[in-house]
């Protein structure tokens, strides 16, 4: 890489955001994330001075330690200082159930790090010396200073019981094992660049990467990543490099073994969000814990077509609104021309997922089906196309005519209200009428012989749920037939709700599932249409838009209109794909979700799948394929997390490893997610078996004791 093709940076890092605006009724902007900034100077000179006291680690599973052999527990340290770099670590931990223990060092009260903090000679359990933390997340290499008692009491923490230190940013030198950048190395902004993972990365905590590592580059007049590549010493083993300025290979990433201690070093800017860190967050947490941790990660995606076999309102350019809406004027309340597939649209459909190898949910409204039908000469070519290519996709219930299933609408204003009796009460759609909808539907699917699951359901517009500001509650007639027709999962807007929930009370009532929804509006079937549409909403008055944008916080405004020529395909399809990709990346099961009317006409869903799935597959590993869930596996996953989330908040959990045993105890009914390095056996009343499934160069699994056992033993590889 030319070092010239790079710049000082005028402002700190500006990361992308985690999600970007739904269609209309749904939209929303996230918050940007903190901005991620350089060490601070005065950091890096303290590390000069700190480079002669040092000390290298050991792994605990190779360390020479006294006897007994310690018992070291399955908690990581996190010592943090505010900055975006130990954030995105921290938020790596917690989406992946990995348990940590928090030391602030802006909090004038926090404990001081000493030996009785970190570690206890005798423990009452086991007898063995005990480390409480396995593994341990640092700001910079010197966060407490070179001469504290506190670095000392670390250094002699990681040495005692082999603790590996992540350096979560820090800058190119020789205390961290690397030259300085002015002697063949290289610093500067690194949006755009490209890194790679070195056969020794690939061999060992970034197995799950065999692509380049491209740094995002969002707002070519922002800087977002800043960075220092130094060229390798000794004791150093380099992870993640690129060209340095005289054409060697310089750092990013690496591991510095030194003095009996070890330190995964990195040395560029980064935030939770930023598709860099995501990419590589899997391996500093494996390189941290050793590959033996609490808590599992898999990369999720799966895609719902919301309104298959029912016609889509269509965007009015001229009017600025869909037709059909309350608050489109000028039309008799009917859409006009709406969208609506043909039979060559679920052809082509077929055939992509057969290409791409990747399976799509129709999310079907059997009713409208029959409607269209019977308005049309008796025939529908799209439903009998898709029915009889119905094995070929999963189908997941919508009702089956798609009203809105919450309180009685009072469309007399705009925006609508919930109707009111003569009492003043709330006017509720009947627990009956609700029944109807669901049984109706999954009647008619068994009639065609569609294989659907009872226990998954897509209200329309999630409706029934509650709808802010309208309708602040559920529709208490909601979880009565849910319960009637054995649902168990029921969809919701993670833009509104983004937390899974029950509806009802007691014990079996259904659970949502939240689900992202992709800025592919519902209401469009060309590129030029959604162009359109995006423009009125992203830009500002001035530009001839709605001034929405202005009036959200949280939004920002388009610095000019979009081309409806090109505007899809050059800024709004790439940068949805990056927003997916971005949920794909962290851990994120929430299933996706579009329209019927975005596999019709020009079928704009595809660019942006088809760019999801590229980089994806550019970028991983065979051994890291994408899991592509149903519905109800999202709900069991996100309700497992919750019960584990909940057992580890109470300190119901104990978990530590003696050399190369691991021992687990949990409430009783909550089921623990563990990963494991490859060749590990779970202990079983009489021998022991194969523990886990296979994932990105490890094995993991939701697991629970086996029969008559209190608690989970796993073997772990001697080699």
């Amino acid at each position: 890489m030319d070092s010239g093709r790079f710049r000082t940076p005028r402002t700190a890092a500006r990361p992308s955001t985690s999600d970007t605006a739904p269609g209309p009724a749904r939209r929303h902007r996230a918050a940007r994330a903190p901005r991620t900034t350089r060490a601070p100077r005065a950091a890096r000179l303290a590390a000069l001075a700190a480079a002669g006291l040092l000390a290298t680690v050991v792994p605990s599973a190779q360390a020479g330690a006294a006897e007994p052999a310690p018992r070291v527990d399955l908690t990581v340290l996190v010592v943090d200082d505010g900055g975006s770099a130990v954030q995105a670590i921290t938020a790596e931990l917690t989406g992946s159930g990995i348990p940590y223990r928090t030391l602030d060092l802006n909090d004038p009260g926090r404990p001081v790090l000493t030996a009785a903090f970190l570690s206890d000679p005798s423990d009452s359990a086991t007898g063995r010396p005990r480390a409480r933390y396995q593994g341990v997340v640092l700001p910079h290499e010197a966060v407490f200073g070179p001469d504290s008692a506190e670095q000392s009491a670390l250094v002699a923490y990681e040495k005692t019981f082999g603790i590996p230190q992540v350096d979560a940013y820090t800058w190119a030198h020789p205390g961290v094992g690397l030259d300085y950048t002015s002697d063949g190395g290289w610093s500067g902004v690194l949006d755009g660049a490209r890194a790679y993972v070195t056969p020794a990365g690939q061999a060992g905590p970034f197995r799950d990467l065999k692509g380049p590592v491209t740094f995002e580059d969002n707002a070519p007049d922002v800087s977002e990543s800043y960075g220092y590549a130094g060229r390798p010493r000794a004791g150093y083993t380099s992870y993640l490099d690129m060209p340095g300025a005289d054409g060697g290979r310089v750092s990013l990433i690496g591991e510095y073994a030194h003095d009996g201690r070890r330190e995964l070093v990195v040395t560029f800017a980064y935030n939770p969000y930023q598709r860099q860190f995501r990419a590589l967050a899997r391996g500093i947490v494996e390189w941290l814990t050793q590959g033996v941790h609490l808590g599992r990660s898999r990369n999720y995606l799966s895609v719902h077509v919301d309104d298959v076999f029912a016609p889509d309102a269509r965007w009015d350019t001229v009017r600025n609104c869909t037709p059909g809406d309350l608050d489109c004027p000028g039309g008799d309340g009917a859409p006009d021309n709406p969208v609506r597939m043909t039979a060559a649209d679920a052809v082509y459909a077929a055939a992509w997922q057969k290409s791409s190898g990747f399976v799509l949910d129709m999310v079907y409204n059997g009713g409208q089906g029959e409607q269209w039908k019977t308005e049309h000469g008796g025939t529908d070519p799209l439903a009998t196309r898709l029915i009889a290519d119905r094995a070929q996709y999963r189908w997941v219930n919508h009702t089956y005519t798609h009203p809105f299933l919450g309180c009685v609408q009072d469309t007399t204003t705009v925006p609508w209200s919930c109707a009111k009796n003569t009492a003043g009460a709330t006017q509720w759609v009947s627990r009956s009428e609700i029944s109807a909808e669901i049984r109706d539907n999954l009647d008619w699917a068994i009639g065609k012989g569609i294989s659907v699951d009872r226990s998954e359901l897509v209200t329309g517009e999630h409706s029934g749920l509650k709808t802010l500001p309208q309708q602040p509650t559920d529709n208490p007639n909601l979880a009565g037939a849910l319960a009637d027709n054995g649902v168990k999962w029921t969809a919701s807007d993670n833009s509104r709700e983004p937390a899974q929930r029950s509806v009802g009370t007691g014990y079996g009532a259904a659970q949502t599932v939240p689900r992202h929804p992709m800025n592919v509006y519902y209401n469009v079937g060309t590129a030029a249409e959604m162009a359109d549409e995006y423009n009125w909403i992203y830009t500002s008055r001035a530009d001839g838009g709605s001034g929405i944008c202005e009036n959200n916080p949280v939004s920002t405004c388009l610095p000019a209109p979009l081309d409806t020529a090109t505007g899809y395909a050059a800024y709004i399809a790439p940068r949805e794909a990056r927003t997916a990709l971005t949920h794909v990346m962290g851990n994120d099961p929430r299933p996706h979700y579009v329209h019927q009317s975005n596999l019709a006409e020009e079928r704009i869903l595809y660019p942006v799948l088809d760019k999801v799935l590229a980089d994806y597959r550019e970028l991983f590993a065979d051994n890291t394929p994408l899991v592509n869930p149903r519905q109800k596996d999202v709900g069991t996953e996100l309700d497992r997390r919750a019960a584990w989330d909940r057992a580890l908040a109470a300190g119901q959990v104990t978990a530590y490893r003696v050399g190369t045993t691991v021992t687990v105890k949990a409430p009783s009914g909550v089921a623990v997610p563990l990963t494991a390095p490859e060749g590990t056996r779970r202990q079983l009343l009489l021998g022991t078996a194969a523990f886990g499934t296979p994932y990105a160069g490890t094995r993991s699994a939701w697991t629970t004791p086996e029969l008559l056992q209190s608690g989970i033993t796993l073997k772990l590889p001697t080699t």
